[in-house]
């Protein structure tokens, strides 16, 4: 039997973009579950952050070890931003990484995302979508931030759910708390 590599990528692809949706899907079964158990006057929206919360927290441990400072605030600034952008990647968004204003910035693009159409398979309001997108990259930085003693933030300036036609965050270096 030959092998066929065009046949080998095509088989690949499918089982990439399978698993990519049962990710969505195996969150808002969860997302049923949990309001169901939780009972009558329990927040949608509340279960998403806490969910949100969780996430954000495992994907910002995840990233410390890949994470180097060693080669300058901007080249860290670029491999943080990069990281986020393929974690989304991985779960079928595309996404592009574009410098900001300064050094300490950077744009992240989101040009295609499967998430809201997992929300409206799932009849989750598009704005529970959007913020708890957010929560999960704001929670995302508070252990980076933390590891690496320095204060970046991460706001949403358009976003596909709110039909902006794409998702578009800025990172960026903010002033120092005091302790």
């Amino acid at each position: 039997m030959s092998f066929d590599p065009e046949k080998e990528v095509t088989v690949l692809w499918r089982s990439l973009h399978g698993a990519q949706d049962e990710i969505g899907r195996t969150y808002y079964r969860w997302r049923k579950a949990a309001l169901e158990l939780a009972g009558p006057g329990v927040s949608t929206l509340q279960a998403g952050l806490k969910a949100a919360e969780v996430i954000g927290e495992e994907i910002g441990r995840g990233l410390l070890p890949r994470l180097n400072w060693l080669k300058g605030e901007e080249a860290w600034l670029a491999s943080l931003a990069g990281a986020i952008a393929a974690n989304w990647t991985n779960q079928g968004a595309l996404v592009k990484v574009e410098p900001g204003k300064s050094g300490a910035e950077a744009q992240i693009c989101w040009t295609r995302c499967p998430w809201p159409t997992f929300a409206k398979e799932y009849g989750a309001p598009m704005e529970e979508d959007v913020q708890c997108c957010d929560h999960i990259l704001q929670t995302l930085l508070r252990d980076v931030n933390l590891f690496f003693n320095v204060e970046y933030r991460i706001e949403t300036q358009k976003a596909i759910p709110r039909g902006q036609g794409a998702c578009v965050r800025r990172l960026y270096k903010a002033e120092k708390r005091e302790a």
